[in-house]
């Protein structure tokens, strides 16, 4: 056996050359003179009782010796760093949790789900010093440099979200807080294969331990609701089959029920009418992964827009536009006219001053009022009667500009505004411009005015190349919808792991309960309830609800193949504890040096 197997520096053995000039004192040194006493002669007599047994007098005589060449090869030995090999879990002082919180690890196991199996090794797993990380939505640090009880105390605070989860970030993040000599421990299905790997192996590349842990139990034949589209007032829902065997499902909405035969792999897309107020979407019989068996879908209590044309020059263009959008009730008058139903919306167009009464603008005044929209389109000659229901002061009729600036809106979103023919020129007195031409002349604008809102159309109506392209009708649905305070279904309905932003600090009833905050993580599918709407939070992830995880030990590309690789041995130096064993030795010296009178 090398000196190098058992000491980390054996040049340090250089040392115990020092044992040599000791031996050669011990030798060299005169014998001492004996001198008779006879007031000594009793205790002699009693050491040469002792000197009956030469062994115990020679090691008597050469304590000494032996306690300073005790010292010497201590010290040669501490400076050599002897040391044992251990297993490296064994010298793990620091260990960083990676706690997966994606949906996937809500799939229910027979005992619980994957999640809490991850839950009890995190506890099991813990060292001197922790670190909790955890994969949700976002991940995040959800405790640094604890001991066990903290861990227990923050692993009592996480909890399964509905949401997809990144856990290469995770990991990668848990690289970057972790110290030397520390251990990384990722607990996780491993269902999604989406940078994870990366991560991992980055980490192993700077030294670090990285422990992989896989809970993939249950959720072996899933079939969920993977995807939704908008169409009017339906909804299609996409169904895929995760299985390996031809499944059937019933899926219903309110009092509507559809079934579908699923082979292995396959996906069906199922039409539905959205009831007014919305519904849950459920897919029967359930399975190990509740999660994707349900779709929350929101919609207004009263799906219909209102909207009343006010004109006494019929614009078969708006007409046609409106007409077409399934959730719109359109109902065109001429001036002179009473206005008597509940509208929501009601739009001034072609009017002709003589015959607009007052009656006519105070119903627009009194739907603003009371949460509704008002919008007013341009013409050679706005009637000033009006007021303050014109965001533009007219100041005349301006010809061919260009397209100024066009704002972010979800209004103006994805539509190419063609610069006008004729357009009304003047000055904004309220409101934010969304299309302006090139000289800052406000071509669309908007105001929200209490709880109602204001549109102004600055393209004049006879002479509006707007009214011939495509995206005409598409402008048309946002504006009156926008004017109604109606949100699409499209944006009634979102997928977990986003953010649902407000203007101002709201009181929100979430799943979990009621918060008051300006911007909340959709974490839970379920429906988020503000004074003013409901949105409707579902899964929809084909990736997360493919929670058939491949088993890391079948992984080619090496990352899973060595699951538990702190069990690497390695040198735990043993230079203290023989440090220690010479500063005894030395002390035990002096003692005996101070007992037999030397000292």
């Amino acid at each position: 056996m090398a000196l190098s197997d058992a000491f980390l520096t054996p040049l340090g053995l250089v040392a115990l050359l020092g044992v040599v000039p000791i031996v050669v004192l011990y030798l060299v040194q005169p014998d001492p003179r004996r001198v008779e006493l006879p007031t000594l002669r009793l205790l002699l007599e009693d050491d040469e009782r002792d000197a009956s047994n030469p062994l115990l007098e020679r090691i008597r005589r050469s304590l000494l010796l032996i306690l300073q060449l005790l010292v010497v090869v201590a010290l040669a030995m501490a400076l050599a760093g002897p040391y044992v090999t251990v297993s490296e879990s064994q010298t793990v002082e620091e260990t960083v949790i990676v706690l997966d919180g994606s949906a996937s690890m809500g799939v229910e196991t027979g005992d619980g789900t994957r999640f809490d199996a991850a839950q009890a090794t995190a506890r099991e797993v813990t060292t001197g010093t922790n670190s909790v990380v955890f994969a949700g939505s976002d991940s995040r640090i959800a405790l640094r440099s604890g001991g066990r009880d903290e861990v227990a105390q923050t692993l009592d605070g996480l909890a399964v979200t509905d949401a997809p989860a990144d856990l290469g970030a995770a990991i990668a993040q848990a690289a970057s807080i972790a110290g030397e000599n520390a251990r990384i421990v990722v607990l996780s299905d491993f269902a999604d294969d989406t940078g994870w790997s990366d991560s991992v192996q980055s980490a192993r590349a700077r030294g670090l331990v990285v422990d992989l842990r896989q809970f993939s139990d249950g959720g072996a034949n899933n079939v969920g609701i993977v995807d939704r589209s908008f169409s009017g007032r339906e909804v299609t829902l996409s169904v895929k089959n995760f299985g390996t065997r031809q499944v059937s499902r019933t899926v219903s909405l309110g009092d509507q029920q559809r079934s579908v035969t699923l082979g292995p792999g396959d996906i069906k897309r199922v039409t539905l009418r959205v009831p007014g107020g919305g519904g849950e979407a459920r897919l029967s019989p359930g399975d190990d992964f509740p999660t994707d068996d349900t779709a929350f879908v929101a919609a207004p209590a009263d799906p219909t827009v209102d909207v009343l044309l006010l004109t006494n020059d019929r614009n078969r263009y708006l007409v046609a536009a409106l007409s077409v959008v399934d959730e719109v009730q359109l109902t065109v008058d001429e001036p002179p006219t009473t206005v008597e139903d509940d509208y929501d919306v009601i739009l001034y167009s072609n009017l002709d001053p003589e015959r607009l009464l007052r009656g006519n603008v105070e119903a627009g005044r009194d739907l603003i009022e009371s949460g509704g929209g008002v919008g007013v389109l341009a013409q050679p000659s706005s009637p000033s009667a009006l007021g303050d229901l014109r965001l533009l002061s007219p100041s005349g009729v301006g010809t061919n500009p260009s397209i100024g600036r066009v704002a972010t809106d979800e209004l103006t979103r994805g539509i190419d505004f063609p610069p006008p023919e004729r357009y009304q020129q003047g000055t904004l007195q309220a409101g934010t411009p969304l299309v302006t031409t090139a000289n800052g002349t406000p071509l669309v604008a908007t105001q929200t005015r209490g709880a109602g809102r204001v549109l102004h159309y600055g393209y004049v109506v006879d002479d509006d190349p707007f009214r011939f392209n495509y995206q005409y009708p598409v402008f048309w649905k946002r504006a009156t919808f926008y004017l109604a305070g109606r949100e699409p279904l499209p944006s009634l309905n979102r997928e977990t792991g986003t953010r649902l932003q407000l203007g101002d600090e709201t009181r929100i009833e979430t799943p979990d309960g009621a918060v008051t905050a300006q911007v909340v993580p959709l974490d839970r599918t379920g429906f988020y309830t503000t004074p003013s709407r409901r949105v409707g939070v579902s899964l929809y992830s084909e990736a997360e609800s493919d929670v058939a995880a491949q088993s890391l030990a079948d992984r080619t590309d090496g990352t899973g193949a060595t699951v538990r690789e702190e069990d690497r041995q390695v040198p735990r130096p043993l230079t203290p504890f023989v440090a220690l064993a010479g500063l005894v030795l030395a002390v035990g010296e002096l003692a005996y040096l101070r007992r037999r009178g030397d000292l």
